[in-house]
């Protein structure tokens, strides 16, 4: 997987204001069906991931488990966040085939 395209996908989303992040904007989103893609850091409390992950198949949406809290913050420049809602279909479709191992952009 490639970290750098990930990140630098989120930040770009976030600056597009295709980003949720945190435990209950993104809970919120799913509920209503307004968010594309769900991605939640490896290293989150287990209760949290087991809860979006029942959320997201309750719903229909895709969920994806990478990175830690770290740098997946430091993409978005944001301190402590595990939890991220991508909003934009485009933006949602080319992070699920990067983590997903497929082609890669740029």
């Amino acid at each position: 997987m490639n970290n750098h395209k990930i990140e630098g996908l989120l930040g770009l989303s976030m600056k597009a204001g295709a980003l949720s992040f945190g435990t209950d904007s993104c809970m919120d989103l799913i509920q209503k069906k307004k968010v594309k893609l769900i991605i939640v850091a490896n290293d989150a409390a287990e209760r949290t991931k087991k809860n979006f992950e029942i959320a997201c198949k309750q719903n229909q949406i895709p969920i994806c488990f990478y990175g830690t809290i770290d740098d997946l913050s430091r993409a978005i420049g944001k301190p402590n966040k595990a939890i991220f809602g991508i909003k934009n279909e485009n933006f949602a479709t080319e992070i699920k085939k990067i983590i997903n191992g497929g082609e890669v952009i740029g």
